[in-house]
């Protein structure tokens, strides 16, 4: 592909003259490749389209850091409120890993398996936040864990209604 300039009135960009790319968006300089990113982005609703931006941060940036990087001594995984450290919370975050990238991969093509199984992790989640409140040391009680429940019970509702969202009909 040659880079050919476009634009007028000192305003000029490069652009690809004809050819395609390894996932066969076309590039002609109108916009094509511009345009299926929108059409994706376009499939799912702002706050799944977060919940993704999310889901993918979690797999290609902290979970590869948490896993490779941070040391046994001050690594910590959470599940169901309940903390594990060291070498308990180094074995169980790939779990924590390959859920992340089970939701970027099924957010991305807005997968029907996503409703309910969304929903059911964000509730252990929501029960998490409570319970974690109450048992941690560093947690400050029942009514920080109610509040940090209730926000997290946000998106838990809004995945299970998203059922048409993700084409499951039945």
């Amino acid at each position: 592909m040659k880079p050919v300039a476009e634009g007028g009135g000192g305003q000029r960009r490069l652009a690809y003259a004809g050819g395609s790319d390894k996932l066969g968006a076309t590039y002609r300089g109108d916009g094509i490749l511009q345009d299926r990113i929108i059409a994706q982005w376009r499939r799912r609703s702002w706050w799944l389209n977060l919940l993704l931006l999310f889901c993918l941060y979690m797999t290609f940036i902290y979970m590869p850091f948490d896993i490779f990087w941070k040391p046994v001594a001050v690594d910590e995984e959470v599940w169901f409120g309940i903390t594990l450290h060291g070498w308990p919370a180094k074995l169980t975050a790939p779990l924590h890993w390959l859920i992340y990238g089970a939701g970027a991969y099924g957010l991305w093509h807005m997968k029907s398996w996503m409703w309910p199984w969304a929903a059911v992790y964000v509730a252990q989640v929501v029960i998490a936040m409570f319970v974690w409140n109450l048992l941690d040391p560093r947690g400050s009680g029942v009514v920080s864990g109610l509040v940090a429940a209730a926000v997290f019970a946000v998106p838990m509702v809004a995945l299970w209604r998203a059922r048409d969202q993700f084409g499951v009909t039945t």
